[in-house]
């Protein structure tokens, strides 16, 4: 079993930045990816940005050009680095883990909140 733990989140001012964590714990063994989706009030999830273990990235394309996933396989931890912070970019933003296909694991969720 995997468990996902996000931090980072908090309030900022458009036009700042923020990084979000998220550390792995349990089985992490291969793990394909993982990825980043945020949830705006009264909105369906969205897909922000995904890492394969490969080190493959994506991203939606609101947030290309602002938004770095990364990750750090010594600490188990994926990051999302937002630079760049808009308005619409509120909501919350959760982890997840994926093996072989099938989603194994999500996290709790961190809020970002961008003032304008």
């Amino acid at each position: 079993q995997v468990r996902l733990v996000e931090s980072g989140g908090g309030l900022v001012q458009a036009g700042g930045s923020l990084r979000l964590s998220c550390l792995s714990f349990g089985n992490i063994f291969s793990i394909s990816s993982m990825g980043w989706y945020r949830q705006a009030p009264e909105k369906q999830r969205e897909l922000v940005a995904t890492i394969t273990s490969g080190g493959s990235t994506n991203y939606v394309d609101s947030v290309k050009g602002r938004f770095t996933i990364s990750r750090d396989n010594a600490k188990n931890t994926v990051y999302l680095q937002m630079n760049s912070l808009k308005p619409e970019d509120t909501a919350v933003y959760s982890c997840n883990a994926v093996r072989q296909g099938v989603v194994i694991s999500w996290g709790q969720g961190t809020q970002v909140t961008v003032s304008s």
